[in-house]
């Protein structure tokens, strides 16, 4: 999940994700309007805005919408509607006279933080709306069936497992059996070979490597010299906070692709062969970018020909960024090229990880929990990781709660026809961390 923190200032937008819905009346009648000072009429329209029922140019200085398009301003507000549910109110504008304020603005399930200027010049348009942070609020009377309920409603195929680590009865349990494309949920995997060989003597995290390998985007890596000396723990690092494909491609280089599907197996996953051969993102990419007489050369599980494939693809030049983006520009491409694993086996897997990982290792899966502070407040423990491209969707943590026991949440989404919502998904995700236990 990428929790949102919003930054709209002067021109400035930083987006880097967030989570609910509830319709409510004007928050002031007309009397009152009529005594409303600028700063508090502009939040009120912000308000609005945010609920898709105002119009940017009504609202923002010239300035403003020309180092921030009106897009962009929709989007986001589309964004934190689909995570936290509809603004509700003004819950804090402070002074609520001059030109500059401290605002807070209520959602259904969420309260969004920042500050707001207007520009008495220009009609006390707004010249500057940051949100610094946006926080999950529980919902009164949310429960599992309810939950439950919303995660049918989305189209496509949906999978879900929420529940104590191990053994115990699941909260919230949907096609637990049922495996689907995981996107980069699968370098759970790849970090669960490494850490095991790490405990068991075989590796330290700190074995240096060359760089040699080179994928697409999400990452930083894909960026740096060739040959740079990195580190495994850096590499395992990046791979999971930031999900850097070049980090993962390299492990898979060190470990051995038989590595990692041999720890499919030993952790018990149900279908290991449903990930063989094991692709590398690289190969993912291209392939997705490939022509469809590859494709099918590709799904017919002829090893010659996909070997053929793999040899081509290394020799060949690598397709550009702009035309792996292209592959993906129309929606969901593929899906059937991708990695997979049900809820019962990540929740395998985990479980596996605990008893055979070495203990850094969940460091390394905290750095990004995804998880906004009520959540954190919540759990004594938090470790994450997610994946997703067009049509796929998935977002897995472990957990361990304040009486010390471990957790899963795992949430699955696929849907060939149309590219998902992510911000319903982790909507939902944020409902259930903040469950009664």
């Amino acid at each position: 999940m990428r929790h949102v923190l919003a930054m709209l200032a002067s021109g400035a937008l930083a987006l880097t994700a967030a989570p609910l819905a509830a319709q409510v009346e004007p928050p002031a009648a007309a009397a009152a309007a009529a005594e409303q000072t600028p700063l508090e009429m502009r939040a009120d329209q912000v308000v609005a805005l945010l609920n898709g029922k105002a119009d940017p140019a009504e609202i923002f200085t010239a300035g403003f919408r020309a180092a921030v398009a009106d897009a962009q301003i929709v989007t986001l507000s589309a964004s934190l509607v689909a995570q936290f549910g509809p603004a509700t109110e003004v819950a804090l504008l402070a002074p609520r006279d001059g030109t500059r304020a401290a605002l807070e603005i209520r959602f259904e399930r969420g309260l969004a933080k920042g500050g707001i200027a207007i520009d008495p010049a220009d009609s006390n348009r707004v010249n500057e709306l940051r949100f610094t942070s946006v926080d999950s609020l529980a919902i009164a009377d949310d429960s599992p069936a309810k939950i439950a309920a919303d995660l049918a409603a989305l189209p496509g195929s949906v999978n879900a497992w929420f529940g104590p680590l191990g053994d115990g009865t699941p909260l919230i349990s949907m096609g637990a059996d049922r495996p689907l494309a995981l996107g980069s949920t699968f370098k759970l995997y790849v970090l669960a070979a490494l850490a095991e060989d790490v405990k068991a003597g075989r590796r330290k995290w700190s074995d240096v490597v060359a760089l040699t390998e080179k994928s697409y985007p999400s990452g930083q890596l894909q960026d740096w010299p060739e040959g740079a000396p990195v580190t495994l723990h850096t590499l395992a690092s990046l791979m999971i906070a930031i999900s850097d494909n070049t980090a993962t491609d390299q492990l898979i280089k060190v470990l051995g692709k038989e590595r990692i599907l041999r720890l499919m197996t030993d952790s018990g996953h149900a279908d290991p062969d449903a990930n063989d051969p094991f692709l590398t993102t690289r190969q993912l990419f291209i392939l997705k970018a490939s022509d469809a007489q590859t494709l099918a050369d590709w799904r017919s599980g002829d090893p010659a020909k996909q070997a053929m494939i793999a040899l081509v693809q290394a020799a060949e030049e690598e397709p550009s960024l702009d035309a792996v983006n292209a592959a993906f520009a129309n929606g969901p491409k593929a899906l059937d090229i991708e990695w997979f694993a049900s809820p019962a086996d990540l929740a395998k897997l985990l479980a596996y990880m605990r008893r055979t990982a070495d203990p850094k290792v969940f460091e390394i899966m905290a750095i990004s929990p995804s998880a906004t502070a009520a959540i954190k407040a919540n759990w004594r423990y938090i470790g994450f990781k997610g994946g997703s491209e067009p049509g796929v969707m998935n977002l897995t943590w472990l957990l361990t709660d304040k009486a010390g026991r471990d957790w899963v949440l795992t949430l699955g989404w696929n849907n060939a026809a149309a590219v998902v919502d992510e911000g319903k998904l982790e909507g939902i995700a944020q409902r259930i961390l903040l469950l009664p236990r």
